[in-house]
């Protein structure tokens, strides 16, 4: 799988380009601005692409703007975002151009391989991948649609969120795989996703939170 690497600390984009690397993943370009990373992106065509929320000149929104824009010139381009803190409204924003391939993780999430891998296959796949605690604060505040689901509901949608599919939802909440789809049955209703709806259904749904600021 080729990625191009978005990320202007040396240290970091080193460490990452050799995980990737041993992982059997192929690093087409690491770029350390926002404009080196959409040239690189035109050039390479990556199967996805890790982005810094935050690169030169100013290290306040370059990288998470250049990543949107990347998906508007690459419509699905599938893009990791990483950044040290929960910057909400950058998540809502690349979340909200709809559709899947996106995923947003804290920096320290790197350190656990296996699931820093995992999220970037996930994105890679046209899925999405968001940090527990980005989830966590992204829905709070959201206290009256949430007012709709139940607990185990709510439970499930925040598991949604970071990705996991029908199976592992199950597993990590000891329920069975109908009481699953049940739930995430009961959600879609409640929010009013029916199966024509275009999109991402999960996606549509975490939307929702989302929508009102």
């Amino acid at each position: 799988m080729r990625i191009v690497i978005a990320e202007d600390n040396v240290l970091l984009a080193t460490g990452l380009e050799l995980l990737l690397t041993h992982a059997g993943y192929e690093v087409a370009e690491v770029a350390d601005d926002a404009g080196g990373f959409l040239a690189a992106v035109d050039r390479h065509r990556p199967a996805a692409t890790i982005v810094d929320v935050r690169l030169p000149p100013s290290y306040r929104d370059e990288g998470i703007r250049a990543a949107i824009e990347a998906r508007r010139l690459h419509p699905g381009l599938p893009v990791l975002v990483l950044s040290q803190y929960v910057e909400q409204t950058y998540a809502s924003e690349l979340l909200s151009g709809g559709g899947g391939g996106v995923g947003y993780l804290l920096k320290d999430r790197i350190s656990r391989v296996d699931e820093f891998l995992e999220a970037l296959d996930r994105v890679a796949g046209g899925g999405t991948a968001l940090d527990p605690d980005v989830v966590a604060q992204l829905l709070a505040g959201r206290a009256r649609p949430l007012s709709t689901l139940t607990r185990r509901e709510r439970e499930v949608l925040a598991l949604m969120a970071e990705g996991h599919d029908n199976a592992t939802l199950a597993a990590k909440l000891s329920v069975t795989d109908n009481a699953v789809h049940k739930h995430i049955g009961n959600i879609f209703a409640k929010f009013g996703l029916t199966e024509t709806d275009a999109g991402h259904r999960r996606v549509r749904a975490v939307l929702t939170y989302l929508e009102a600021r």
